[in-house]
Formats: structure tokens, sequence, C-alpha cells
């Protein structure tokens, strides 16, 4: 028999680790029963056909209190839902699947056995975000079976803060054949920004501080003066009026595009020259081996974390630095100002190196097709084969 394995996600709305439950999803379906559980049906942005999805019907609340009580509802309900599908192993992604994953262990506050079965627990720390709450981490190192990373620099500081000896590292799964295809499938109404204009700057997520946008915003406007047919797309979720106002402010309104959330984002992404992050903080930022796939030159901040294990061979030797690094597979670059600032009459020393940068794999062929060739040979490294080879041996073991 097929052992049976829970993936717990609150939502599937468009996001990094929504996007990994729902390939963990398919990948395992093969060799496991898997049945995905969610918090609410609302937004949903992926794909879910032929997926055992169960949805509890209860989206989050407003207020310390309700938020506390919904979790304890949400673990009674899952605690149920793992006797009646007779569960082996429950992988939660993100913080609040986690507190559900941990308190629904035989009940709330149970044994650890569901029906009379021993249900392993894997709880999922999906960002380096999630490392500002030590009483979590300490609760999900401590009473689940397994602490599974999607960053090396994660997983070794839960060693070293807590002390944490049931962690790994998984990297997140691509299918790299799959992103290809779908870079090419486009709606018969759909309008792609600036499709054919070859001078294309993208960028991706949500409408969030932490992504930084004001900064890309900035040092794309730097470059558009020198490049007046250079074009700048950022594609998430979120009010971006903001950033269309800064776009104003500088002058670049009508060379910018922000196309929104997209269910099929990769014909967006496909209209890149270079793909830039300029995020503070990430987890495991998906969209750099996802555009990587796609053989775009990629410029990231050496952010915590993922960045430099992804574009770097050695990360131990570029990790944390904060310097322009033309790494292995593509370029790192300090992470700048948290502080937002959405004056287009103040540009700091930071955007005018980042538009340096860019201008660099605009202007240089050589070093574009340099880093575009890395790109697909780095990007093969994160194969879905890969990452279940890895869950089967965990599983098993």
């Amino acid at each position: 028999m097929k052992k049976k394995i829970m993936l717990i996600v609150p939502m599937l709305h468009q996001g990094g680790f929504e996007r990994v439950c729902v390939a963990t999803a398919r990948l395992l379906e093969p060799y496991y029963e898997v049945y995905t559980v969610i918090f609410s049906a609302m937004d949903i942005a992926y794909d879910i056909r032929g997926l055992h999805v169960v949805d509890i019907h209860m989206k989050s609340v407003e207020g310390k209190a309700g938020k506390v009580l919904n979790v304890f509802r949400r673990a009674k309900k899952v605690a149920a839902l793992k006797k009646e599908y007779g569960i082996d192993i429950a992988y939660s992604f993100g913080p609040t699947a986690n507190l559900v994953n941990v308190f629904s262990r035989g009940g709330i506050f149970g044994t650890g056995k569901d029906g009379g079965r021993r249900v392993k627990v894997w709880c999922g720390v999906r960002s380096y975000m999630d490392m500002g709450n030590p009483g979590l981490l300490h609760l999900f190192c401590r009473r689940s079976d397994r602490v599974v990373s999607c960053s090396k620099l994660i997983q070794r500081e839960l060693e070293e803060r807590f002390s944490c000896q049931k962690i790994c590292t998984l990297y997140n799964p691509f299918d790299l054949a799959a992103i290809q295809e779908q870079s090419r499938e486009v709606g018969e109404k759909e309008r792609i920004p600036f499709a054919g204009c070859g001078q294309v700057i993208v960028s991706m997520g949500r409408q969030d501080d932490v992504k930084g946008f004001w900064h890309l915003l900035k040092s794309f406007a730097l470059l558009h003066r020198k490049y007046d047919g250079a074009r700048l797309v950022i594609v998430g979720e979120g009010d971006f009026k903001e950033y269309w106002k800064l776009a104003e402010d500088l002058g670049v309104q009508d060379a910018v595009s922000f196309p929104g959330v997209k269910k099929n984002p990769f014909p967006y992404l496909a209209l890149g020259r270079m793909y830039v992050m300029t995020s503070i903080n990430e987890g495991f930022p998906n969209v750099l081996v996802e555009a990587m796939a796609l053989g775009i030159p990629v410029i990231s901040t050496n952010c915590m974390t993922g960045p430099a294990e992804i574009l770097a061979q050695d990360f131990d030797a570029v990790s944390g630095r904060q310097e322009y690094l033309d790494a292995d597979y593509g370029i790192l670059i300090p992470v700048m100002d948290a502080k937002k600032d959405l004056d287009a009459g103040r540009i700091t020393e930071e955007e005018r190196k980042l538009a340096e940068q860019m201008e660099r794999l605009l202007s240089d062929d050589a070093l574009h097709e340099q880093y575009s060739q890395a790109a697909v040979k780095r990007a093969a490294h994160f194969s879905g084969e890969a990452y279940v080879e890895q869950i089967r041996g965990m599983a098993e073991g």
C-alpha cells in the first residue's frame, strides 16, 4: 500500500510556498496518496485539477484572540482529517500551517497518535523572515519529527540557535520543461506588455515593502535615460498605485507595466532581457530559478536567504558579502535600504550602482550570453526528480 501524505497550506493564492505545495502534490502523486488541506479556497491562483484538495473553510480572522482561537479550530479539524484518511506524514508550509500541524498531532496537545497510528509531523520553515519568532521556532523544533528548510543558511542557524538536530535542507522543486512550455502559452485575449521589445527588465512579487520595488523603479529610470527603448515589467498581486505614482514622478510611466497577478506568469517572465530582484529578505526565491530555466540572466540582492545558494557554486564564500559580485551563475549586489522612499527626486548611490549593473547586461552581449548559458546550467540542479528522490528518502527513513 502507498503511504498517505497530507500537505497543509493556508491558501493557494500566488506565493512562493503555495507554488511549492502544489508542485509537491503533483510530484509525489505517483508514489503516495496525497491530500492537500487548505484553510480557505479564496483566490486560488494555481492549477489544482486532478489533485485531492480539501478545503476546511476556516479563513483568517481579525484580532489576536480570534487568530489564536482559529489556530485551535483548524487544528481540531485537521486532526480529524488525519484520522479519517489514515495519514502517515503531515507536511506543512509556513508558520500558520506549522502551528496547525503540531497542535493537531493526535488532537490538540495530544499524544502524537491518531486513531492508533503514529503520524509523522514535518514543519517547513520557508523564509528567513520566519526566523524572527524564536518562540514558534522552538515549538516547531520540539514538537515535529522533522523541520524542513529551503536554505542551508536557515538550517545552519536553526541548528546553532535551537540545537535542532531534526532539520534538513530541501530545495524547492521545479518542472523545468513545464516552465519552458508554459512560457510559450499565451491566451487568445491576453495582451503581453512590450512584447518584442528586446530590452525588458522583469521582476515578480507581491506588492510588499520587503521586495524593494521602489529601488528597482528608480534604477530603471536612470537606465531609461540612456536607453529609451528599455522597459520594466513587475508582475504580482497587490495595489501598485504608489508605484504607478512613482513611475509618473520619474517620467517613465509609459515604459513601465504592472500587469497584476497571473495564473501563468511565465510568458511575462520570458519577456526579460534580464531578471532583477531587489528584495530585502527572501526564503528561497523560486522566481530566480524560474527565470534561469528560461535562460534569463539574473541580478539579485545578496539577501537572506537563497540568492547566494542559487547564484554561486561556493555559497559560503559569498553568503552575506555586501559588495558587487560577478558570481558563477548571476550577479549579486548588496542589500539595499529597507526604508521605503517614494521621493523621485532622491536617488541613492546604491540605486545608481544597480542601474550600472543593469546597463552591463543590456549593453554587453558577451556577458549576457555568458550568464544566459550559466543560468540554464544552474537551473538543472533544482529539478523535480532530485526533490522527489530526497523526499522519498526522508519518508522511508
